[in-house]
Formats: structure tokens, sequence, C-alpha cells
């Protein structure tokens, strides 16, 4: 019976990780999907975390390939005064980094500008979840690489994804519908992925920041936004009454 306790203990701390890590994932399917159509949303949304799933599985069954990532492909002497080594992962981890900025910004500035509704004419589905899926292998591949530093069992590392992936499905509609419903929670969102793509850039440039740091920042402005919706509901209300 002792002898299955690592293997619990290592499932359900591998789970845990993954559905933290997915948040980002979850975020940015959330609010791409929301510049379509209500009855297209919920498909793309589903489209984008089977998609996740399938590149996680298909990089955990790739793992000696996963591995020869890390290995250094090019060598910048003196770049900015430090020697810069980068492998594929590093890339990648910037490409991505870098994708999610330009994206995130812009759409926070078009939002902004319009503070209207975010469905934008002339987006198709398959552009949104091409963007998805361009994300999706760059967080695969983080996510992945995370599950191999801490379990040996490959298919321990495909239960424990399938498990994220199912919870971050159910949750994706509450997001997704939260978000809608209160436009400040989808410019936070935008801020946040911003700084997810500050992450992954200064990752791949080997430059390692504690992404604790952003998920305690994520939920206390949660907790500010949070409370700044319920003084204004408060307030709506006082306002009602004081007019009857």
């Amino acid at each position: 019976m002792y002898e299955y306790f690592p293997i619990i203990f290592g499932f359900l701390s591998l789970c845990a990780i993954e559905i933290i890590l997915g948040i980002d994932n979850v975020l940015f399917i959330s609010i791409a999907a929301s510049k379509l159509p209500k009855e297209k949303r919920r498909k793309v949304r589903i489209i984008g975390l089977a998609l996740a799933l399938v590149f996680r599985i298909a990089f955990l069954f790739s793992i000696t390939w996963l591995t020869t990532l890390t290995r250094d492909v090019i060598s910048l002497t003196s770049f900015f005064g430090m020697d810069l080594q980068l492998s594929w992962r590093d890339i990648i981890l910037i490409a991505g980094g870098t994708f999610l900025i330009f994206k995130a910004s812009t759409e926070l500035f078009a939002f902004e500008e319009t503070k209207r509704t975010y469905t934008v004419k002339g987006v198709s589905s398959v552009a949104v979840i091409l963007q998805i899926a361009v994300l999706d292998v760059v967080f695969s591949i983080d996510s992945v690489l995370t599950a191999i530093g801490l379990v040996e069992n490959v298919w321990i590392m495909v239960a424990a994804i399938m498990v994220a992936i199912i919870v971050m499905l159910i949750s994706a509609e509450g997001v997704a519908s939260f978000i809608e419903k209160y436009p400040s929670l989808k410019t936070l969102g935008l801020c946040f992925l911003v700084l997810i793509g500050v992450f992954l850039t200064a990752d791949g440039f080997d430059v390692h920041i504690n992404k604790a740091y952003i998920y305690w920042a994520m939920a206390f402005s949660s907790v500010v936004v949070a409370l700044n919706i319920r003084q204004r509901k408060k307030a709506i209300e006082l306002s009602k009454k004081g007019d009857s």
C-alpha cells in the first residue's frame, strides 16, 4: 500500500501544477474566442483546449525529441555585454512570448479605444483557432517540460494532463462568461497576458522570473477588481432606492 504513495503524491502534485499552468491557456482562449459571435465561441474554446491536449500528449510521447530542444543551437558572443546561448526551446519561448505581448497589447489598445463589445467584424473562427494553436504549442512545451521534471512515468503525466485539460474545459465557460459580464476583467486579463508574454520572453533569454509573482499579482488584482465591482453594485442599488 505504502509503495503507491509516491505515485499518488506525484500524480496529485502534477495535476495541481498543470491546472495552475493552464490558467494562462484558459485566459488566452477565453479572450481570443470573445471576438467571435456568441454562437461560435463555445466551439472555438473546445477546439482550442482539444488542441492543447493533443499537443501536450504528442510532446509527452516525443520526450526524447523534446529534451533535444534544450540543447544550445545558437551562440551569440558579447550580446549586450554577455554571452548568450539559445536552444530551440528558448527560441520558441521568445517567439511565443513576443507574439503574446504584441497580440495582447494590440487587443488591449483596441478594446480600450472602443469600450464597446469585443466582437470584431471580419474575424474568422479559423484565424482565432490558429492564434490559439500557436500559443498552445508554447504553453504545451512549458507544461510538458515541467511534467518531465516532476514525474518519470509517462502514463502518470498523460493522466495528470488529461485531468488538467478536463478542469480547464469545465472552467473555460465560467471564465469566459465572467470576463464577458465585467469588461474591467477583460482589461485585467489582457494586461496579465502581456505579463505572461514578458515572462516567456525573459525565460527564453535565460532570465528566470518566479511565475508565482504573476499569479499572486493576478489574484490580488482580481480581488481589487471584484471589490470595485461589488462597490459599484451597491452604489447602483442605493441610487435606485433613492430615486424610488
